[in-house]
C-alpha cells in the first residue's frame, strides 16, 4: 500500500477508494474504502480490469472506461469520468473516477492510481437518464462527440457534431469523405493524426481547421483516443471536437500585433542605432577636422581637409534623407488608399528603369489573374515593386540574365503579391535575421547600400502587412507579401 503523508490526506478528506495499478495486471490492488463504497469485502471480488467490465460496471460505461483504463496503463494519458458501479445490494452508485493528475493536489505518486470519488444523489434522483444533461454541456461547450468504427467501417456522430459541421440530423458522415471534412491544408495533419492513433494508440489532442456542409472553415480543439476490445485491440477510435473558431481567430490577431509590435520595436533599435551612432560618428569626424584646419597652416593640407568635410557631409546628408524616409512612412501611412491595378503601377516602375532592364538583358513575367487589384497607397506598392526589382537586377547571377516573376493570388481569404527572382541568391543560414535591416547588405557589390529592403519591409508593416524571404544561394530569391 502507499503510505506519504498527502496520499493519506486525500484519501481521508475525500473518503475515496483507488486502484494502485502495477505492471503485471494480476497484481493490482483495489483499496478497503473502494470495497466498502460498494458493499463487497475483498474476498467476494476479483480485483482485475476483466471481472470489473463484466460484473461491476454499468453497460452503458462499459466501453469508455475501458478505453480511457488502458491509455492510462499504456500511454499514462490521465482522464476523469463518471461510471455507475453495481453495490451489493443490486443497485448502481454514481462514482467520479479520476486518475493522479486529475485530483486537485498533487500526491507526489510514482504509482499509477485511479481514485472514485462516491457523487451522492438526491432523493430518487435517476442515474441513467442523463441524455439531457449531456446535451446541455455539448451544446453549451459546442463540443461534439464521434466514433469511427474499424470492424464495422463507419463513423458516428452525435448531434452536436452535426450541428457544428452544418449537416442536417439525418447525415450519415462516411470515411471515404473523411477527408473532406478538413480544410486542405489540414488534411495531411488529419491523416497522421489518425494513422498514429489507429496503428499504435497514440492519443492525440491538437488544433485544426475542419469544413462545414456550406464551405466555412473554422478552428477547433480536436481530441482522440483509441478503442480497444476485450483482448486490447484496437478497433476504433473514439473522440471529440469544439468550436474554437473565434478564439483562435483572437489568438492569431493577436500574435500578429505582437509580431507587429516585435518588428517596431526592432525598427526603432535601427533608429536609435543610427541616430546614436552614425550620425555622432559624422558630426565627431567634422568636429575633428574642423580643429584639424584651424591648426594647420599650409593651405594644400587645408584644401584637402575640406574635400574630406565634403565627403562627411554628404554621408551625413545622406544619412538624414534615409532617416527622413523611415519617418516619412509612418507619417503617411494614414493617407487616403486608392484602388490599384497591378498592372498599371508595374507599368510605371518598369517604364522608369526602362535602361536598367534593358542594359542588364532582364525580362519580367507577371500574372496579376488572381488579383488584379487592391486599395492601397500608390507610392508604397510603387516603391515596393520598385526596390524588388532593382534588387534582384542588382544581385543578378553572373552566369544567365535575369529572370524575374511576379504575381499576385488570394489564399484563405488573404492577398498576396509574389516577386521571384533567378539571381544570386542569400545565404539564409548567415543572414536570415538580417535581410531587413538597415545598412545590411550581402554581396558585397560596391553600390549596395543596404536601405531598399529595410524601407519596403517599413512600408508593407505600416499598413499592416507582413513581408518574407525565401532563397538559395546561386538558385535565387522569392519575396512573399501578404497585404
Amino acid at each position: 500500500m502507499l503510505q506519504n503523508e498527502l496520499f493519506n490526506n486525500v484519501i481521508r478528506d475525500f473518503n475515496a477508494g483507488y486502484w494502485e495499478l502495477h505492471t503485471n495486471p494480476d497484481t493490482e490492488i483495489w483499496s478497503l474504502k473502494f470495497y466498502e463504497q460498494i458493499g463487497f469485502s475483498s474476498k467476494d471480488l476479483k480485483a482485475t480490469l476483466a471481472y470489473f467490465l463484466e460484473h461491476l460496471i454499468h453497460k452503458d460505461d462499459i466501453e469508455v472506461f475501458r478505453d480511457n483504463f488502458l491509455n492510462y496503463r499504456k500511454n499514462t494519458i490521465h482522464f476523469k469520468q463518471h461510471i455507475k458501479i453495481l453495490t451489493k445490494s443490486g443497485t448502481y452508485k454514481l462514482f467520479r473516477c479520476a486518475t493522479n493528475n486529475e485530483l486537485p493536489v498533487n500526491i507526489k505518486s510514482e504509482t499509477k492510481l485511479v481514485f472514485f470519488f462516491e457523487i451522492k444523489l438526491e432523493p430518487n434522483q435517476d442515474i441513467t437518464k442523463d441524455n439531457f444533461y449531456y446535451k446541455e454541456t455539448a451544446q453549451m461547450t459546442a463540443t461534439g462527440s464521434w466514433y469511427v468504427d474499424f470492424q464495422e467501417k463507419k463513423s458516428f456522430w452525435d448531434f452536436e457534431t452535426r450541428r457544428i459541421l452544418e449537416y442536417p440530423d439525418d447525415y450519415l458522415p462516411s470515411l471515404k469523405d473523411s477527408a473532406n471534412y478538413y480544410a486542405a491544408d489540414s488534411r495531411q495533419q488529419a491523416a497522421d493524426l489518425f494513422f498514429n492513433c489507429a496503428m499504435v494508440g497514440t492519443p492525440f489532442n491538437t488544433e485544426i481547421k475542419m469544413v462545414t456542409a456550406n464551405q466555412r472553415i473554422f478552428w477547433v480543439r480536436a481530441i482522440g483516443k483509441p478503442v480497444y476490445n476485450e483482448n486490447k485491440e484496437i478497433i476504433g477510435i473514439r473522440g471529440v471536437f469544439q468550436d474554437i473558431d473565434e478564439i483562435k481567430k483572437k489568438e492569431i490577431r493577436l500574435q500578429r500585433s505582437m509580431d507587429i509590435i516585435t518588428s517596431q520595436n526592432s525598427r526603432l533599435f535601427n533608429f536609435a542605432h543610427i541616430v546614436s551612432h552614425n550620425l555622432r560618428s559624422h558630426t565627431s569626424n567634422l568636429s575633428l577636422l574642423v580643429q584639424l584646419i584651424e591648426d594647420i597652416d599650409n593651405p594644400e593640407e587645408k584644401i584637402e581637409l575640406v574635400n574630406e568635410v565634403k565627403q562627411i557631409s554628404y554621408s551625413l546628408n545622406t544619412t538624414i534623407e534615409h532617416l527622413n524616409e523611415i519617418v516619412a512612412i509612418h507619417t503617411n501611412k494614414d493617407q487616403e488608399r486608392k484602388k490599384i491595378r497591378f498592372q498599371d503601377s508595374l507599368d510605371l516602375v518598369t517604364s522608369g528603369i526602362g535602361q536598367m532592364i534593358a542594359y542588364s538583358k532582364t525580362t519580367i513575367k507577371s500574372d496579376f489573374t488572381k488579383l488584379e487589384e487592391i486599395d492601397y497607397i500608390p507610392a508604397y506598392l510603387e516603391s515596393i515593386l520598385l526596390n524588388l526589382i532593382t534588387n534582384a537586377i542588382k544581385y543578378k547571377h553572373t552566369d544567365r540574365d535575369p529572370v524575374i516573376h511576379i504575381k499576385t493570388y488570394i489564399k484563405d481569404n488573404h492577398k498576396y503579391l509574389e516577386v521571384i527572382d533567378n539571381g544570386k541568391g542569400i545565404d539564409m543560414k548567415l543572414f536570415k535575421d538580417k535581410v531587413f535591416g538597415m545598412y545590411k547588405t550581402f554581396h558585397y557589390n560596391k553600390d549596395a547600400v543596404g536601405i531598399g529592403l529595410f524601407l519596403t519591409k517599413n512600408q508593407v508593416e505600416s499598413l499592416n502587412g507582413t513581408i518574407a524571404v525565401e532563397s538559395e544561394v546561386d538558385a535565387g530569391t522569392k519575396f512573399i507579401i501578404e497585404f
